[in-house]
């Protein structure tokens, strides 16, 4: 059984965030982000996958596990148990349903990797997602 990792990119850079993917073996990283775009350089959908690779790493976005915009706000405002609550009837919705069972699917072969934000995953939704497949799927999760 493969593990399955998550990883936050808040406060590393590309480089280095790339570096502790590769570290781990991860084979694809799973953009968990409902908005693939970002402030922070070298982390927008296009540039990091490019980047991803162009160092042996696949990249796939899955908006549909996204945090919805009430969620994010409820982050965003340190409101973690509510951004839980919205993330998680989010999860119920059709889409985000297929997205999960893609993502639980793809890591049953691969070593994947959960990417979103935030560095905690105690404080991101991509916890909520790594608990889900875990469920199913009976493997470890490791935060890089």
């Amino acid at each position: 059984m493969n593990r399955l990792a998550t990883i936050g990119y808040e406060t590393d850079t590309q480089a280095g965030m790339i570096q502790r993917l590769k570290a781990a073996d991860v084979e694809l990283v799973v953009d968990v982000r409902a908005v693939a775009s970002s402030r922070k350089a070298g982390f927008s959908k296009t540039l990091l996958g490019n980047s991803l690779n162009a160092e042996g790493v696949g990249y796939l976005h899955l908006r549909a596990l996204g945090t919805p915009k009430p969620g994010r706000d409820a982050a965003r405002a340190g409101r973690t148990d509510e951004m839980r609550q919205i993330f998680n009837a989010h999860l119920e919705e059709p889409a985000a349903q297929l997205a999960l069972a893609q993502a639980t699917e793809l890591a049953k072969d691969k070593r994947i990797a959960l990417l979103c934000y935030e560095d905690d995953p105690n404080c991101c939704h991509r916890q909520i997602v790594a608990d889900r497949i875990r469920a199913t799927l009976k493997c470890e999760v490791v935060d890089l």
